[in-house]
Order: C-alpha cells, then structure tokens, then sequence
C-alpha cells in the first residue's frame, strides 16, 4: 500500500511522535502511573492481577496525556490533572476489557488478553472495578463540572459500543452512521480528557470548548487510522490481530468505500464474508486487495488527516509554546502512524 505518496521530504525525515509531549510531562506520567498502580489494588487478588495485566501490556497512555498536556497549556501547575489522568486512564481500560470480551479476541499488543487468560467473566467484573475506581477518583477531585464531562462520556462510549454491535455485519450501514460510532466509543473520551485540562485550570468557556473540539477531531483521526491499519499494519503497531475488525464483522469507513466503488462479485465477497460470515483464511487478503484497489485506504488516510488539520486548527486560541507544540506533533502522530 502505497500511503507513503505524496509524504513532503521534511516528514520523511521527521516522523511525528508522541516523545515531545511524553517528555515533556515525565515526572506528571510516573505520578500518573504511581497511582493507577495504587489504586488497582485489592484485597480480592485476582482483581490487581488482572487489572495488571492489562495495564502492563503497554499502551501510549495518549489519553491522560491529553489530559496532563492540555492541563499544562493552559498554565495549571497544581497536582488535580494526575489524579483526572489516572481516571481517564482507568475509564479506557475498563472498556478495553469490556471490548477485549465483546469481540473474543486474544491478543492485545501482542499478549494474551484477560478475557483469554482469566475468563469472560473475571475480565467483565475487573471491568467494572476500574470504571468504580474511574469515579471514586472523579469524586476525591470534587468538581462537579468534571464529574459530569466524565460521566457523561462514559455513558456515551457504551451507547457507542452499542451502535458498533448494530452496525456489524451491516453493509448497509452508512458512512453517518459509522461517524456516529467512533464519535461515541474513541472521540469522547479523547475530547473529555482534553477539555477537563481547560476545566482544572479555569480558562475561559472558550478555552474549554477549544480543547474539547482538539480531542474530538484527534480521536476521530485516531479510529479512521485504525480502521486502515486493520489491513495493513504489523501487530505490534496496531495492537491486536491483524485482520481482528474485518474477521468481526466490523463494518468500517474503508469496506464502506471499497463496497460503494466495487462491482457485483465484490458486493457479493463482501456479504458473504462479513454478512453470512462465511469466511475463509484467504479472505483478508482479498479483503486487503479489494480495499487497495479502490483506493479505500488512501481516501480513509486522507479523511484522517483532515480531521487531525481540524485538531490542530483548534488549538490556535492558545499561545505558542512547548506544550503546544507537543500537542501539534501528537496529532500529527495520530494519522502518520500509518506511514
């Protein structure tokens, strides 16, 4: 796949990064991790050990970095972020293992996951313990106005994950449809975690809703690249099985395309493999193909960077500075991962 075309020469010697903006916040991302291991904790053993193994199984932590980077930009040097951080962060694996159980999958990053470790069972419950841990966390905070930005995209990411399980094995999903999906699941919490930095800080409403529409558009380009890297990417870029979304029966923005543009046998290779579920070991591969052929995975690239442009764009209420700076670049990360 040639997604690399028309990358300028200065990209191609400096690929975007999340090191600026992890550097950047070193000492807030140990206190950060300090106290999720702290707070996973339990009387109830298998509860850390399975919280652990999830935890431990990697992650660019890019959602409470969002919120300790947007913190910083907007000038807070307090120490409330951590503690917002670590929920964000507990929220996100609370739905991975919720996710991880949902889809029967076996592999994140490379590793067994809980659900195959420990049980479907366990790895709902350990769950639920995060999302608790997630709001006992919001509530030591005690501001009401975060309690209720966090809350309130909880409850949107599970209507999200919901309406994924509508859309599945739908081709006759559409491309609205399937932005609603990955607004609720993947763009809500990157918006909240971006906008409660504002919050923290006290800046202005415009401030706030600045970096709400910086997370949300981040975390848009973030799924769209995904959803490419489903067809293409090694394991451990993308952090699960190759293949996982399609084998699912997910219906996502580059089988949308590819089954707009594509002739009556390819119509008919989609509905029998994501539809009937009839699938094949060589299915992916004409999958792959087919995604290819119609340029699919360039145009799925293309609205992703349009989307990390609007983050970006989003970001110009605040001043120059190393932090913004370091937001910028994650962004940029978030599409030119795919390279």
């Amino acid at each position: 796949m040639a997604l690399e075309a028309g990358v300028d020469r200065e990209e191609a010697v400096h690929k975007p990064s999340l090191d600026p903006l992890s550097r950047l916040l070193g000492s807030d991302l140990e206190h950060v991790n300090r106290l999720i291991i702290d707070r996973m904790q339990s009387p109830v053993a298998l509860i850390p050990r399975l919280a652990g193994h999830i935890v431990a199984s990697g992650g660019k932590r890019l959602r409470p970095m969002l919120t300790l980077g947007c913190a910083r930009l907007c000038g807070y040097r307090g120490t409330r972020h951590v503690t917002l951080a670590a929920a964000v962060e507990f929220i996100h694996t609370a739905t991975l293992l919720h996710d991880d159980v949902v889809d029967a999958s076996d592999l994140r990053r490379g590793r067994e996951t809980a659900n195959a470790v420990w049980g479907n069972q366990p790895a709902i419950l350990v769950g639920d313990f995060l999302f608790s841990r997630s709001f006992e966390l919001m509530v030591e905070d005690g501001s009401l106005h975060i309690l209720q930005i966090l809350s309130r995209a909880s409850s949107i990411i599970a209507e999200g994950e919901v309406l994924q399980l509508m859309t599945q094995n739908n081709l006759q999903t559409t491309e609205t449809s399937y932005l609603e999906v990955i607004r609720a699941k993947t763009a809500e919490l990157f918006a909240a975690a971006s906008r409660i930095g504002a919050v923290v800080a006290e800046r202005p409403h415009e401030e706030e809703m600045a970096l709400d529409r910086f997370g949300r558009d981040l975390g848009i380009a973030f799924q769209l690249v995904d959803d490419l890297l489903d067809f293409s990417a090694r394991q451990s870029e993308l952090g699960k099985s190759i293949g996982d979304d399609f084998r699912d029966g997910k219906v996502t923005l580059p089988i949308l395309l590819a089954f707009a543009r594509g002739n009556d046998e390819e119509r008919s290779f989609w509905r029998r493999t994501l539809e009937d579920m009839d699938q094949c070991p060589a299915d992916l591969e004409h999958a792959t193909t087919l995604v290819e052929r119609h340029g699919a995975l360039t145009e799925t690239l293309s609205r992703a960077r349009g989307y990390a442009a609007s983050a970006i764009d989003a970001l110009s209420v605040f001043p120059d500075g190393a932090e913004r700076r370091a937001l910028i670049e994650a962004a940029s990360f978030a599409t030119e991962r795919s390279a």
